[in-house]
């Protein structure tokens, strides 16, 4: 069956499902294609006859485990968290109803530097609510094989299957390095795609999309996840002053050891930042090659920046951040052009 064909076949099977729920026809439903992502699944709004809506999704179970995300919605929606509610959900089928949150991510609202600011300050107090409300101990293990195994997403499919570059010198220090940092880390609650395409603005409000791998892991990860995310750069100096008054917070709410000091959670930081940007490397050239995925490769470029400027405030790895500059950047650059 062509991926056409497999999609129309299951936009049927969708349109019953939800029809038998309503007890509407099949062939009177208004159901609308309202988004894809980078996975499998796809989303549909719902028209009632009552003029309200639903997104469902359909998320084939050979492709995508729907099971993870029910789960967590459920019990972060029990701890006060704003995450869609869960009408309905037929997880053999890979069939999802949800409320409906609109068509407006976060991204959409950086058209300035001040509201920027003001957005980007409740997205971190919602990382604040989510590390508060939301306990680890339920979640899978953000540990030393997972980070390895994101890590080696770069090496394998940016260097080896897109570039056909070999690892660099540093390469296996600098991993280690990454992992590690990762580790010393207090645990919380991670969403792990904490970006602004996954939050989605209802009225002034934030409400988490994209949760179903969050996990137990680094208390800096989905901080960084958002300010050095795919939509925005930012200087130095904001970078930093972000960084120290989200380790007030923390301190002051007890999730972070008085201890820590503001040079130490800045190298966290920035490490976390390092291997989440290589692991985006590796993810995107992934999607771009094996799953056909159209979009990724012209953002490289923005996750190497942010590669780079993380680096830079970690010390050592004199000999891979010189194998960036001199072969990696040009290569890249090169690969790009001729792709385009």
């Amino acid at each position: 069956m062509t991926d056409a064909a497999h999609n129309a076949s299951r936009r049927e099977r969708l349109a019953c499902w939800a029809a038998e729920r309503h007890g509407l026809a099949p062939e009177a439903l208004d159901l609308r294609l309202a988004a894809g992502d980078a996975s499998f699944r796809r989303y549909f709004r719902l028209t009632l006859p009552d003029a309200s809506t639903r997104m469902l999704m359909d998320a084939p179970p050979e492709q995508e485990d729907s099971r993870p995300f029910v789960a967590i919605a459920r019990r972060w929606e029990a701890a006060g968290l704003p995450v869609p509610h869960l009408h309905a959900d037929d997880l053999a089928a890979g069939f999802l109803e949800l409320e409906d949150l609109g068509d407006t991510p976060l991204q959409q609202c950086f058209d300035d530097a001040a509201g920027q600011r003001a957005w980007l300050g409740r997205a971190i107090a919602l990382i604040h609510e989510l590390q508060n409300r939301a306990g680890p101990d339920e979640l899978p293990r953000y540990d030393a094989a997972l980070l390895g195994r994101e890590l080696d997403l770069f090496p394998d499919w940016c260097l080896g299957e897109w570039l056909g570059l070999a690892p660099p010198p540093g390469w296996a220090a600098l991993r280690q390095a990454l992992v590690e940092s990762a580790l010393a880390q207090p645990v919380v609650t991670v969403h792990r795609d904490f970006d602004a395409m996954n939050l989605m603005v209802r009225g002034d409000a934030l409400v988490l999309i994209d949760f179903q791998d969050a996990v137990a892991g680094p208390v800096t990860y989905d901080l960084v996840s958002l300010l050095r995310g795919r939509y925005r750069r930012l200087a130095r100096e904001a970078f930093a002053d972000m960084v120290e008054a989200f380790r007030r917070r923390a301190v002051a709410d007890g999730r972070l050891p008085a201890s820590t000091g503001e040079a130490t959670f800045l190298a966290w930081a920035d490490a976390m930042a390092a291997q989440r940007s290589l692991k985006v490397l590796g993810i995107f050239c992934r999607l771009t090659l094996r799953d056909h995925k159209r979009g990724y490769l012209e953002r490289l470029p923005h996750f190497l920046a942010h590669l780079e400027e993380s680096l830079a405030g970690l010390a050592g790895h004199d000999a891979f951040r010189a194998w960036l500059t001199e072969t990696f950047r040009p290569a890249l650059l090169a690969r790009l052009e001729e792709a385009a």
